[in-house]
């Protein structure tokens, strides 16, 4: 469980090659074996000869931005990661249908949906499954379907945190707690900046959360690259990351 908290490019192609392949293929099929999941044919096609492979969120296609530019954004992101060789796969919820990668048409339907799509974390999986509903997932529900379909990389925006006044609220984001428990590797740019966010690496601190900053001693504060606040290590390549992701792997923290 490791957040790049990333300041400057990112070389996607060598941190996305999967890992100890053979292992992760092995629990996929034990974890999804009562779980359908759809894949689209590129991800299929990625999982199936080891290729490198991003997971995307998709509440910030229905919660983050209006439509057309939500679609209009979502295919941006998912064509430069194409242009570099790696494949997306966007996760989402349609008709209770976990989707792993989105064709054109149902990230047209998702973008369309909009606020009328529920916003899934890890609490609200199984009751929209259920339901046979729409949901858009979060961090932390795109961490969980991406460990089980077998991804072992997410990159997403800002990562949730410590709310202010949590002391009285104890309103803390889901996403850290995922970050403590399954094991994919979240490149972002930092915790939102509304947040507290000297309480949020404490909290990370204490999942035992490795929190690395991609060319960077200081935490990011999503929008802005400084929150002047320190990361708990630091790399500065594709290649010191992507050992670092594979030691945390072995060491299975």
């Amino acid at each position: 469980q490791v957040v790049w908290a990333q300041s400057g490019g990112l070389g996607l192609s060598a941190l996305a090659t999967p890992v100890f392949w053979r292992e992760a293929s092995e629990e996929r099929f034990i974890m999804t074996r009562f779980l359908p999941l759809s894949y689209t044919p590129e991800v299929a096609e990625a999982l199936r000869t080891g290729g490198p492979l991003v997971a995307l969120e998709s509440t910030i296609i229905s919660h983050g931005m209006p439509y057309p530019q939500n679609v209009q954004t979502a295919q941006e992101v998912e064509n430069l990661l194409r242009e570099r060789g790696v494949t997306p796969a966007t996760i989402g919820i349609l008709d209770g249908v976990v989707h792993v990668g989105m064709g054109p048409q149902q990230l047209e339907r998702l973008g369309k949906l909009g606020l009328a799509c529920k916003k899934v974390s890890r609490r609200d999986l199984a009751a929209v499954v259920a339901a046979r509903q729409n949901g858009a997932t979060t961090v932390s529900a795109t961490m969980m379907i991406a460990h089980l379909a077998g991804i072992q990389l997410f990159v997403t925006g800002g990562i949730g945190g410590v709310h202010r006044g949590a002391e009285e609220s104890w309103d803390v984001s889901a996403d850290l707690t995922e970050l403590g428990r399954t094991p994919v590797c979240v490149v972002c740019a930092g915790a939102k900046s509304i947040l507290d966010l000297p309480k949020t690496l404490e909290y990370l601190e204490t999942q035992g959360v490795c929190v690395a900053g991609y060319r960077t001693d200081d935490f990011p504060a999503f929008f802005t690259p400084h929150s002047g606040l320190p990361v708990s290590c630091r790399v500065d390549g594709p290649g010191e990351a992507a050992a670092l992701g594979a030691a945390q792997r072995q060491l299975r923290v």
